[in-house]
């Protein structure tokens, strides 16, 4: 029960919801749940989350190309995102910041695996290093 109550922690934390997942991570953790455990819900909510975020991203451009190609700035933020959004993936798992990074990059159609693969493995180095400092 415990383990599902962190998964929905770090989920909702991932979205655009103010939620705190390391609080929650740290406190069932003190609780004495299992290292394993917790890493395992709190990574695969957050995970989830964030490819949730990629997908409205994805579907926000279908609703907003021609809007977002017909302004004189559009094309280049577009161009620009494109560009450098594998690099600010690295800023993902920053608080505030990170979530909305996810949404982007699907906006701007960033590879769906390189995105798991970076904006993910970042998540679960996280919650890695959190267990180290408790």
């Amino acid at each position: 029960m415990a383990e599902i109550a962190l998964f929905l922690s770090a989920f909702l934390a991932a979205t655009i919801l103010p939620f705190s997942s390391e609080a929650a991570f740290v406190v069932a953790i003190s609780n004495d749940m299992p290292v394993l455990n917790a890493l395992l819900s709190a990574s695969s909510g957050n995970i989830l989350a964030i490819i949730l975020n990629y997908y409205l991203g994805y579907f926000l451009y279908e609703k907003t190309k021609i809007k977002l190609f017909s302004s004189s700035f559009g094309p280049k933020a577009y161009r620009f995102g494109h560009r450098y959004g594998y690099w600010a993936m690295l800023l993902s798992w920053l608080p505030i910041i990170g979530d909305p990074l996810t949404l982007v990059a699907g906006l701007v159609r960033l590879k769906f695996v390189w995105f798991v693969i970076i904006a993910g493995g970042l998540r679960i180095l996280r919650y890695y290093f959190l267990t180290l400092m408790v």
